[in-house]
């Protein structure tokens, strides 16, 4: 069975648990209730040693310090309800207008001030064919940061015994509600050695992305990466053609890349990265029909994590396996709205491996 430690407590009282999940060839992986943050992933090197490859903090306290909450990385957390950007916190859903907090300029962030990534959810650990588990469950009320419906929502952390993290979400409302959940892991497959992730080596099995504006909210268009620095249907380093990205400054990736023109039936591979030095490799694998690549352009080195590493620009990137950003006012992108009676099921997997 998993084991539980306390993590700290919250600044109203509350205590939050850390939960280690250990497979069968040593992996390790924690993650604590608050947020349903993974806060370590542990994987073999080509030498056999176990490494971290995620960024986060060692207690609570680097998750809730004022400084993390203004920066605002989500390291390892839940996201929802509804992940990525809603222009100017709006949408409408059967003829009525829901107005959101807006908390990224113009736009709602990742279901706003006070999203799924800041609640206590409740942890049940276990075991199963497959692995040990940690089963997380959340209510969100109606009207909670300006949505509707009670949501009922159960997110399965399974350690794999053939070396993967899984995360199965299972959702179920009383009202249609717009429904996007991710969880928004921050990778380095060298953390704490490498200056930053820009040599790791991403394909990504996609052949068009949302087209952003300067707000990096989506115009509709879904545009063939033939030709543009957002093509890794071939291997490339993450580095290679950054600053070649068309945007604002910080610059980088910070965009959706379409997998799919709907939700599938069971995962595909969406993702395949390589670090060199570590010899690591990671493949993800899922059912969403998009994935969000970014590669931390919007870390700035003022937070130091476990190890006391300086967490700057590019140092860590993140595969954010969803739907695609602002659909609830995108009639021609895949539907997100989870109506009342159905049961909305998601499988992401990040499995684990070397090249000597």
């Amino acid at each position: 069975m998993p084991t539980s430690t306390s993590f700290g407590t919250t600044q109203d009282g509350t205590e939050v648990q850390l939960y280690t999940l250990t497979n069968a060839h040593g992996l390790k992986s924690t993650i604590t209730n608050y947020g349903g943050t993974l806060t370590s992933l542990l994987t073999p090197d080509k030498n056999g040693q176990l490494g971290d490859v995620v960024l986060g903090f060692d207690n609570l306290e680097g998750y809730t310090s004022e400084s993390y909450l203004k920066e605002g990385p989500y390291f390892g957390a839940l996201i929802g309800r509804y992940g990525n950007r809603i222009a100017k916190g709006k949408f409408t859903l059967d003829g009525k207008e829901y107005t959101l907090a807006k908390n990224n300029g113009a736009n709602t962030l990742h279901g706003g001030k006070k999203g799924f990534d800041k609640v206590i959810w409740q942890a049940q650990p276990g075991t199963s064919a497959d692995g040990q588990t940690l089963t997380l469950t959340y209510l969100s009320k109606d009207g909670e940061e300006g949505y509707p419906g009670n949501l009922t929502v159960k997110v399965v952390y399974t350690l794999t015994n053939d070396d993967a993290l899984r995360l199965d979400y299972t959702a179920t409302s009383d009202k249609a509600t717009p429904l996007n959940l991710t969880n928004h892991s921050y990778f380095n497959l060298n953390h704490g050695q490498a200056k930053n992730a820009l040599d790791h080596v991403l394909t990504l099995n996609a052949d068009r992305f949302t087209v952003v504006d300067a707000t990096l909210i989506p115009t509709g268009e879904l545009r063939p990466v033939q030709g543009t620095p957002m093509d890794f249907r071939q291997p490339h380093a993450i580095g290679e053609r950054i600053a070649q990205v068309p945007g604002k400054a910080p610059g980088g990736y910070d965009h959706n890349w379409v997998l799919a023109d709907k939700l599938r039936t069971k995962p595909e591979v969406a993702a395949t990265v390589y670090e060199p030095v570590s010899g690591r490799t990671m493949e993800v694998l899922t059912d969403q029909p998009g994935v969000q690549f970014y590669s931390g352009n919007f870390l700035k080195g003022n937070l130091k994590g476990k190890g006391n590493t300086a967490y700057v620009k590019n140092y860590g990137f993140c595969l954010e396996t969803q739907h695609f950003p602002d659909s609830p006012n995108q009639p021609k992108f895949p539907s997100t709205i989870l109506q009342p009676g159905q049961t909305f099921h998601s499988t992401t997997e990040y499995r684990f491996g070397v090249r000597k």
